[in-house]
């Protein structure tokens, strides 16, 4: 699959890319990618919910009422799950919602977004830029002359660049990472994915090996 080259001002520049068909070209893995995701999601919880149960609490411990005869439900103390105030029955506890997936299957998850992505026509590929200074306005008017306003996009560079970075973080549709840092779970949330002539060289490289 041939995608042409753009320059930032949305113009064709004669050359063009062919995707590598390890990558772009695979059949999706549906079940992979579930794996991913829902890896990466359960990666970003903090899993520090706290409730106390009824030990926790502070309070008396004298039982309120006589145990039987009294009309109604039998409880003890005043940190009774059953009065208001008391402790919460089987509360939320700190936890670690962290899972393991073999490299294999986070490869071809990757692969299969990717694919997915080829599949869509939602790939552009760009020619390698930087910006002088952070200058949102000019990150902007990229998106303009892509014709990729109002949608959500992800720009993937081959390095680190700060000042880009720093043009598209005020921008909430608009997010910016590394090839090497490339996830399933971003590459299917975006609606439009820019992708610079070499960070096409890392994702071969990384998804590769």
């Amino acid at each position: 699959m041939e995608v042409s080259v753009l320059n930032i001002k949305g113009q064709e520049t004669g050359r063009k890319v062919t995707l590598n068909e390890d990558i772009f070209g695979v059949e999706p893995n549906d079940h992979v990618i579930y794996l991913d995701v829902k890896q990466y999601l359960g990666n970003q919880r903090q899993g520090n919910a706290k409730a106390k149960e009824r030990s926790e609490h502070k309070g008396s411990t004298r039982k309120l009422g006589r145990q039987k005869g009294g009309g109604g439900a039998r409880h003890g103390d005043i940190n009774s799950p059953l009065l208001k105030g008391g402790g919460r029955v089987f509360g939320p506890r700190p936890r670690d919602y962290r899972t393991k997936l073999n490299k294999k299957v986070k490869v071809l998850a990757r692969k299969s977004a990717l694919a997915y992505k080829a599949q869509e026509d939602a790939i552009m590929v760009l020619e390698d830029f930087t910006f002088d200074a952070p200058k949102t306005k000019d990150f902007i008017n990229i998106t303009k002359n892509l014709k990729v306003e109002g949608k959500k996009v992800l720009l993937v560079l081959p390095n680190s660049n700060k000042n880009v970075y720093l043009s598209a973080r005020n921008l909430q549709r608009a997010e910016v990472m590394e090839a090497a840092s490339i996830n399933t779970y971003k590459v299917l949330n975006a609606d439009v994915l820019i992708v610079t002539e070499d960070s096409l060289k890392t994702i071969d490289g990384v998804l590769t090996k």
